[in-house]
This record gives C-alpha cells, sequence and structure tokens, in this order.
C-alpha cells in the first residue's frame, strides 16, 4: 500500500487552457495526472459530432492537446493518465489513443470503460415510466434525444488500474471518479470504506475544476489578479485514510488557502450532507479545513454513507430553437433606450409571425447589462451611460427564432440614438438542448471495460444502501442578540462562490472566522435570499438553507432559478455563476466589536 499518492488536476472543462501538463509534469511530481472534459450540456455537442461523423464525439484535445505533446514525458515518468475525456465515443477515443501510442514507439496499455451510454435504449427507457427526478415531466420522444448516459465511479477506474493500464479513459463518470479510482487502486480501499471513499471523493472534488482550487473565481481575487496568466494547477496529495492535502506546482502563480479550498468544496454540492456519488453518499458538513504552510492546505474529517442503489442518469434532448444577441447603447437615458428598442423588436417579429401563420415566442428575455438588471429589487439602478442590451427568445420553429434577428437588424435605422455595435456577421438561431435527469438501477446498466481489445465485465456489488436517516443534521447557530448592531457588506466576513445544478443554483458561503457564522446565518434569511434572488426564481420555487459547521459555512440550493440551466436558458447568466457576487455585498449585522476589528 502506498503512503500517500499526488494527484493533479489538469483539466476542468472541454476547451480550457493546455498549460496545465507540462506544468505539472515538469513541477508537480504527480503519480496520476486526472482530466474532466465533460458537461451535461458537452455531452449533447458531443453526441452530435458522432451523429456526423462515427468516429467523432470525444474530447478530440485530450488527443491532441494533451497526448501527442506530453506523451514521452507522461511514459518516462510512469504517470497515469486517467480521464473521462471518451464523452460519448469513448471507444474511438481510446483508438485514438492506441494509434497515439504505436506511432511515439512507446509500450502503455490503455483501458476504456464502457456501459454509460444509454442511447440506444432510448425508445426501451421512455417505455419504462421514467420520469425526470427533479420536475416530474414526461421522458422525452426517443427521436428528439441527443444523449442519455449514466454516471458511473472510481470502481472500474480501479479495476482498470489494477489490469495494468497506463491510461483510462472513461465515458460519462462522475467529475471525481477518476480522482477516486487512482485511491482505490493504491490504498485498496473497499466498497464499504466509506469515510476513505468519501475523501477521495472530495479530493476529486477539488480539483476536478483545475485553477478554480488555486485562485481561479475566487473572492479575494486581488490576490492573484497579477499571477493568473501563470496559474498554478492543483495538486492533492491523498493519505490512505482519505484526508489530503491541497496544494499547487512551486513557482506558479495563483494561491492555496482556506478561502480557495473552501469555496471549491461548496462549489455545486447541493446537500452537503447528502453529496451522492455512485460509490458513496459524502457528508462534507464536518470537513475541517486548515492552512499548513504556504500554499498547502490539509483537509480531514470527511464522513461517508453507503451510496443508493441507483444510478443516475442524464439525458439531452432537442426542444425548438433560441435566438439572441447583444448590443450597446451609450449617452443619456441609455438603459432606457435600450429597453425601448428591445420592445420593438419583440412587436416587429411578433408581427411578422402573424402574418405568416407562425406560434408566438415560447420564452422571451430582455436583460440591461450595465443598469444593474442582474440585481433585480434589491439593486440600486446606476443610471449607466453605457450599458449592454442582452436580447433573446424561444421558439418551435428555426425560422421564427431566425425572424427574430433579423428584424433586430433591420431596426439599425429607427432606433433610439446611442446603438453600438461591434461589427460581425449576424447571430444565427441554435438548438434549444434541455437536460432531462432520472435514476435507474445499477443493475440495468452492465459495465464492462476494454483493454487494448481484451472485454470484461466489471462485477459491483454493494452490501448497503443510502437511507437519509442515516443523517444527523447539525444544529442551526443561534441568532446573536445585538444591542448595538452595526451593518457590514458581507464580502467582509466571507468568501463565496456558485454554480449550477441542472435549473438550481448553489451558493456557497464560507466565513472567514467561526464566529462571523452566527451573523450571517441569521442575516442570510428567508426575506433576504428572496429579496436577492427573486427575480430570477420561479413563482413556486423553493430554496433550502443546509450548514456546514466544520468550515463554518453554509450553502444556499435555489430551486428553479435559472431559467432551465444550461443552453436551455436565455439569460447572461444560466449557470448562477455570478449569483455568489450578487450576495456578497448584502449588509449583514454584527457587533461593533466586530465591526471595528475588520
Amino acid at each position: 500500500m502506498a503512503k500517500s499518492i499526488r494527484i493533479g488536476g489538469a483539466s476542468g472543462y472541454w476547451g480550457e487552457s493546455m498549460m496545465a501538463t507540462p506544468q505539472l509534469l515538469k513541477a508537480g511530481n504527480v503519480d496520476y495526472l486526472v482530466y474532466d472534459f465533460l458537461a451535461e450540456i458537452t455531452m449533447s455537442i458531443m453526441a452530435r459530432a458522432r451523429a456526423n461523423k462515427p468516429e467523432m464525439g470525444y474530447a478530440t484535445d485530450f488527443i491532441t492537446g494533451v497526448l501527442k505533446p506530453n506523451l514521452q514525458d507522461i511514459a518516462a515518468q510512469g504517470v497515469k493518465v486517467l480521464t473521462n475525456a471518451g464523452g460519448v465515443n469513448p471507444e474511438a477515443c481510446g483508438a485514438a489513443a492506441r494509434a497515439l501510442i504505436a506511432e511515439q514507439g512507446l509500450d502503455l496499455k490503455v483501458a476504456v470503460v464502457l456501459g454509460d451510454d444509454l442511447l440506444a435504449q432510448g425508445a426501451e427507457l421512455g417505455a419504462g415510466g421514467y420520469s425526470d427526478m427533479f420536475s416530474g415531466e414526461a421522458f422525452p420522444e426517443a427521436e428528439k434525444l441527443a444523449s442519455v448516459n449514466a454516471y458511473l465511479g472510481g470502481f472500474p477506474v480501479a479495476e482498470a488500474l489494477n489490469a495494468g493500464a497506463d491510461i483510462v479513459i472513461t465515458g460519462r463518470s462522475v467529475d471525481s471518479a477518476v480522482t477516486l479510482g487512482a485511491c482505490i487502486h493504491a490504498f485498496g480501499w473497499m466498497r464499504e470504506d466509506y469515510d476513505k471513499l468519501a475523501g477521495g471523493s472530495l479530493a476529486g472534488h477539488i480539483i476536478e475544476c483545475g485553477p478554480q482550487a488555486t485562485g481561479g473565481n475566487f473572492t479575494d481575487w486581488h490576490l492573484v489578479k497579477d499571477t493568473i496568466a501563470d496559474i498554478g494547477y492543483p495538486i492533492a496529495e491523498i493519505r490512505p485514510n482519505g484526508d489530503f492535502t491541497c496544494t499547487k506546482p512551486q513557482g506558479s502563480g495563483g494561491i492555496v488557502n482556506v478561502g480557495t479550498v473552501s469555496e471549491q468544496m461548496l462549489y455545486e454540492i447541493g446537500d452537503p450532507q447528502a453529496y451522492m456519488l455512485p460509490d458513496v453518499t459524502c457528508d462534507f458538513s464536518q470537513v475541517a479545513i486548515r492552512q499548513l504552510g504556504d500554499d498547502i492546505v490539509e483537509i480531514t474529517n470527511t464522513k461517508g454513507y453507503p451510496p443508493t442503489d441507483s444510478f443516475k442518469v442524464s439525458a439531452t434532448y432537442f426542444d425548438g430553437f433560441r435566438a439572441g444577441t447583444m448590443m450597446s447603447f451609450v449617452g443619456l437615458d441609455a438603459a432606457d433606450k435600450a429597453r425601448a428598442f428591445a420592445e420593438a423588436a419583440f412587436t416587429r417579429t411578433r408581427r411578422v409571425l402573424r402574418q405568416h401563420n407562425m406560434a408566438d415566442f415560447e420564452e422571451t428575455s430582455v436583460e440591461v447589462l450595465g443598469d444593474d438588471s442582474q440585481f433585480g429589487a434589491a439593486g440600486q439602478s446606476t443610471a449607466g451611460r453605457e450599458v449592454v442590451l442582452k436580447i433573446a427568445a424561444k421558439h418551435p420553429d428555426m425560422t421564427g427564432a431566425g425572424a427574430l434577428l433579423k428584424e433586430i437588424s433591420g431596426l439599425g435605422l429607427a432606433t433610439p440614438a446611442g446603438l453600438s455595435i461591434f461589427a460581425g456577421s449576424r447571430a444565427k438561431p441554435s438548438p434549444v438542448v434541455r437536460l432531462f435527469s432520472f435514476l435507474i438501477p445499477k443493475a440495468d446498466v452492465p459495465v464492462a471495460l476494454d483493454i487494448d481489445g481484451a472485454k470484461t465485465d466489471h462485477e459491483g456489488t454493494q452490501r448497503d444502501v443510502f437511507s437519509p436517516d442515516m443523517v444527523a443534521r447539525p444544529q442551526a447557530p443561534l441568532a446573536p442578540d445585538l444591542a448595538d448592531p452595526v451593518e457590514v457588506p458581507l464580502v467582509r466576513l466571507a468568501w463565496g462562490r456558485s454554480g449550477d445544478k441542472g435549473n438550481k443554483a448553489n451558493i456557497g458561503i464560507i466565513a472567514r472566522k467561526s464566529e462571523y457564522l452566527p451573523y450571517i446565518w441569521a442575516a442570510l434569511d428567508d426575506a433576504a435570499i428572496r429579496a436577492r434572488f427573486g427575480h430570477f426564481m420561479a413563482a413556486d420555487s423553493r430554496f433550502d438553507r443546509y450548514i456546514l459547521p466544520g468550515c463554518h459555512g453554509m450553502n444556499i440550493l435555489i430551486h428553479e432559478a435559472l431559467g432551465g440551466g444550461g443552453v436551455a436558458s436565455l439569460r447572461n447568466d444560466p449557470q448562477g455563476k455570478a449569483y455568489a457576487q450578487i450576495l456578497l455585498d448584502h449588509p449583514v449585522p454584527v457587533s461593533r466589536e466586530i465591526a471595528e476589528s475588520l
């Protein structure tokens, strides 16, 4: 058994910079490199690519940008490479990797994990009565499906490593699965080692978004602004008990501190005490995060429970078209002029739609950026002299969506004064791709391995099943008794990061000091959250608040808050990335003593 392993997080999405691999190989002293390329929308893009060319459908950057220029160093150092770059066509990705290995005259074994792709079963699944696990909607029509993929876990990755694989390629696995697979292989963890599995999964979660753990998207961005160009990618050094440290290559840019790691831990996790993965249900509520030294943070005390008996499946399907564009207005009354232009554009387009007996828009969106339209009732208009108008709509037909773009262009000489446009061709309609999530029994998803052409079934059995009554919820902090309160902005007391989960917005808030948490919890109550985000939320949407005493944090989960999320949304921020920033200037009443100490 290894004493510890060092894993470098080298990619967080398809299209990220290719700087991580050479950086980590040169200065990281890593045993494994892990790459996350996938998101729900990425899967639909890859599915379209495969439909056009059967040999496509995977993250081609993995072959051309990761392996081709670095394969000699990877082989020389004996570094194992683990990735979900296979997308919807992992076998083709594996074949491309093997061809490159042969071309460079190397002796490396490639394993491919199979079984997640359920698209061929679309009609059967539709007849099976599956409904969306969040909205309850019926299963999409089979002919509209773009992708259907189950989220697999880390044990197949570990089995491939046990068989001697140097490179492991999966299709749709959870983002942390490749890191967890390395831990299972290195330490011999069993399926019932829930705390250890949770710790390995948290390590994977911390590094799965690359430099988001080393200063990217960080509340205290001013600490790293001069080093972003050379930002370091994260390294998790994991111990056999599941505890780990997070660091980065020496001499690289960015920063690793309690704030960067805490923000990433709370990023897009939903219920922090029931973060459900294929191999374990994680409880992060008591996780302790401690600074050990410059750019070294220790993460301990992760709790785990049995996994559920189901795999989560994400299907994407086509549902009409959307069209939109941006333009700026400059000068006096810029925001009012922008809104008048948008109103005229929709009036003209609806007239055209009626003339051609076409349906009305299913949804429209107008946002005036620079006039605090993102902040709703809680924002104060800046009466900006320069604003950007974002105008968009959904329509069942491409022609109907395109009509809006044509009429926007045709208003160029009839517009209120001050319109300015960065020159370029007219935008085009694009398909609306919706997400449909459901649960399927694990027994209905046979998983297999292909190791250099030899295929074997992966046998996975679990003894216990997660139940919500296994979780002991911590006591929420008591509201402080303030005789002489002083209001300070939340950012003085906390770090914050936000993101999405389908149509849900996650906002993680972490107190900079433990004594600040009761004041923050009291201030971010029902009324405060609805005042800040009510204009984003559906009329019947709800939200949940979760407390994490271990890291002095809280997670806010707002349901039905992203206009459908992803490319199904017309919003400027369809993934809720800016929601924490909207919240960080919220006034928090604190004691005079705390206010004077800030």
